[in-house]
């Protein structure tokens, strides 16, 4: 199974945003330590999905990045991506996993511990926990659980937690301080006058420590 980087960038393709340029400008500093999640709105076709997660698999292939598809696993085979990650009204875990293979990377989405223990029994390689803090980068999310929110689900769990949701370098040290291994970004990157020098402050609060083998 491929291993797990710390910091995880979610693709942004709302209007006037570039997610190429941004997922160019992450790897150019974060390399391998990078996960890239190519997530597309609701209303994107498959066509629209593949031809992105295509595009995002070629950059981080010679970078040594990861990259991820969020709800469509369907796009996410057809891209040779390492895996996946599923949303509570996406497909069950045990289906997801199935989809993708046991060796696959599969991500789920937990705010409690008793959703989290039954994504892992069920195949989840990781969590992803939140939201953390208020964001707009999504609606209809419900209210944030805050660092002890994240804390209570990596205490009940064995696998790495991602703290997602109004996330920045500023707030990293609590979320990692609460038993996260990492974080998932949207706009703290793709929002930045600077996308490179936002990633590296983020890899920087989070020691840019090597990712395990999960």
């Amino acid at each position: 199974m491929p291993s797990l980087g710390r910091l995880h960038l979610i693709t942004d393709t709302r209007t006037g945003r570039d997610p190429i340029a941004t997922v160019r400008a992450a790897l150019a500093v974060a390399g391998p330590e990078l996960v890239v999640q190519v997530r597309v709105e609701d209303d994107a076709t498959d066509r629209e999905a593949y031809e992105l997660a295509r595009r995002i698999v070629e950059l981080c292939t010679p970078a040594g990045a990861t990259c991820l598809v969020n709800d469509r696993l369907h796009v996410a085979l057809a891209v040779h991506a390492a895996g996946g990650h599923v949303g509570a009204l996406d497909l069950p875990v045990t289906a997801a996993r199935r989809v993708l293979g046991p060796d696959a990377l599969l991500g789920a989405t937990a705010r409690v511990p008793a959703t989290a223990l039954d994504a892992v029994a069920d195949g989840a390689s990781y969590l992803g926990v939140g939201p953390c803090y208020a964001t707009t980068t999504k609606d209809g999310l419900p209210e944030p659980i805050g660092p002890a929110g994240v804390g209570r689900v990596a205490t009940a769990v064995g696998v790495p937690v991602i703290a997602i949701g109004g996330v920045t370098a500023e707030r990293v040290p609590a979320l990692l301080a609460a038993g996260a291994y990492g974080v998932a970004v949207v706009g703290a990157v793709s929002g930045a006058a600077d996308p490179s020098r936002a990633t590296t402050e983020l890899l920087t609060a989070l020691g840019r420590t090597g990712a395990p083998t999960c």
